[in-house]
């Protein structure tokens, strides 16, 4: 990994057209993106569907002649009725799914179902423990928090709340709730006056549950006022993030995007500075000058790091230095100690 210097801190500043780009050029590996700054890119057009596209309408069968007096006997008619509200719930249910649902509606483990309880912004519909497990304090609190919202509590056996959770140590409790919502990209980029700058981590590609629930604690614990992932490369708010995230998942506000280089763009056009981790970057996280701008962290997938795209679209490239012989660090370790060096900096502004 390469070592940082204190070079090339401070990017230049956004003209109106648009921000400054870095770009990069290399091999990528590890959590932290391997390759060297070379210099402004050039922008692409957004790709997308041209607006004066339009498709024609299909009709579906063939409609039977009214001339001919022919009819289709009454229990295939029922059947196709019955098929075609069967087609209609499942393309409603893909559709629910597609648009605002990324999950998140089964809670396990103490410490998360508690937080879930606590914040309170979401429906819970029931909480399951296990019968005869040994009482603890946080225990108490998730009955006393469920009772006073009326939230059913299931005591079930051993072996049935085993079939329940997904996770491999649950803790001994299970909660159902309302799936979390995601919330539009905009809205990360505006916090309310009295709260602080922006501070949004923006994740490309992190496919490991493990990982994304860790980072997105850490992320929390560090002020961090927004979280952005991918819709299609990275995992919904399974049981195993939540878990991992221990209740960081009710309080982190979510974006999902439809590609992480395009939401870069957008953020940019709102005023924030996007900061990638890059292994080969010349500038440290230490040297980082930004801290008091509004700005966005991204982070790399576990194998590859920072495509090329989403490295093009970053104002500015640090690493974190390494002493050691590994050569870099797990994304949810680095999104840790990049996040505190944030908080850091802004403490002492």
């Amino acid at each position: 990994m390469a070592k940082g210097g204190e070079r090339g801190t401070t990017p230049v500043r956004r003209s109106p057209g648009g921000p400054a780009r870095g770009n990069t050029a290399g091999s990528t590996k590890g959590s932290q993106t391997r390759g060297n700054t070379a210099g402004p890119a050039k922008g692409g057009p957004a790709r997308g569907k041209s607006a004066n596209a339009k498709s024609k309408p299909r009709s579906r069968g063939k409609a039977a002649s009214k001339s001919s007096g022919a009819s289709k006997p009454s229990g295939v008619q029922k059947s196709s009725s019955r098929a075609s509200a069967v087609r209609s719930g499942k393309a409603s249910h893909r559709a629910k799914r597609q648009v605002g649902n990324i999950g998140g509606d089964q809670v396990e483990g103490r410490q998360a179902v508690r937080e879930l309880l606590l914040a309170g912004k979401r429906d819970v519909r029931e909480v399951f423990l296990v019968a005869g497990q040994d009482t603890a304090p946080i225990l108490n609190d998730i009955i006393d928090l469920a009772d006073e919202a009326k939230i059913p509590i299931r005591q079930v056996s051993r072996s049935r709340f085993e079939t329940l959770s997904r996770t491999e140590a649950p803790q001994g409790v299970v909660a159902l709730a309302a799936p979390l919502r995601p919330v539009p990209l905009e809205e990360l980029a505006q916090v309310p006056a009295a709260a602080a700058k922006p501070f949004i981590v923006v994740v490309d590609s992190v496919v490991d549950p493990h990982n994304l629930g860790a980072l997105m604690r850490s992320a929390e614990a560090a002020g961090v006022t927004g979280f952005v992932f991918s819709r299609h490369r990275s995992p919904r708010i399974s049981p195993t993030v939540a878990k991992v995230a221990a209740g960081a998942v009710e309080h982190l506000p979510i974006a999902q995007a439809n590609g992480i280089a395009g939401a870069l763009r957008d953020l940019a056009k709102l005023g924030v500075w996007n900061i990638g981790l890059d292994a080969a970057a010349e500038a440290s996280v230490w040297s980082m000058n930004l801290a008091d701008e509004p700005l966005a962290l991204v982070l790399g997938s576990e194998e590859k790091g920072l495509s090329r795209l989403v490295r093009e679209s970053c104002d500015l490239l640090v690493n974190i230095p390494i002493s050691g012989v590994t050569p870099s660090l797990n994304v949810s370790a680095a999104g840790a100690i990049a996040c505190f060096e944030v908080k850091r900096q802004r403490e002492k502004l």
